[in-house]
């Protein structure tokens, strides 16, 4: 990525193309991050852009959950989001297994009125079908309070892949 002074020199626009969609499709986290700066190094926009992530309010937060996209069976996705799932070898389901996937987000999405989300990193479809089968279990409040926290480690992920450029 550069030093932290290359960053603090990017005008507006190379900065959103950066890091415009740490937050899935929502840019408002990267514009409300540039007004800040100069940054003092990568932790410091870590730290800024997860704090007016934290700060947003329920009806924002919703917008951010419902720019994701469902797991295994989204069409549209980010590259971010292809390669997040590739990693999990989502892309590989059998016929069973996307049809779990399939019947999941369906269920959950009527009942949570956003996608399921979880941060793929590190983890298999096997771990995430279990994740998926436990968490539609789960309240409403609980269940948005997880989705948050997911998006989140989602952000971070994103964040340190950008940091290693």
């Amino acid at each position: 990525m550069g030093t932290i002074d290359n960053i603090n020199d990017l005008n507006k626009s190379d900065f959103l193309s950066i890091f415009g969609n740490v937050f899935e499709k929502t840019e408002s986290v990267a514009q409300e991050a540039f007004e800040t700066k100069p940054f003092k190094d990568f932790d410091d926009i870590i730290i800024k852009m997860l704090t007016i992530y934290e700060n947003y309010k329920k009806d924002k937060i919703l917008e951010i959950l419902n720019a994701h996209p469902e797991l295994a069976v989204a069409k549209k996705m980010t590259l971010e989001s292809i390669s997040e799932q590739a990693s999990a070898k989502l892309n590989e389901c059998s016929n069973d297994e996307y049809e779990e996937f399939k019947k999941l987000n369906i269920e959950y999405k009527r009942k949570f009125n956003f996608p399921f989300i979880i941060a793929v990193k590190g983890k298999d479809k096997y771990e995430i079908l279990k994740n998926f089968r436990q968490r539609i279990l789960n309240d409403v409040e609980s269940e948005f309070l997880e989705a948050k926290k997911q998006v989140k480690k989602i952000a971070t992920f994103r964040l340190n892949e950008i940091n290693k450029k």
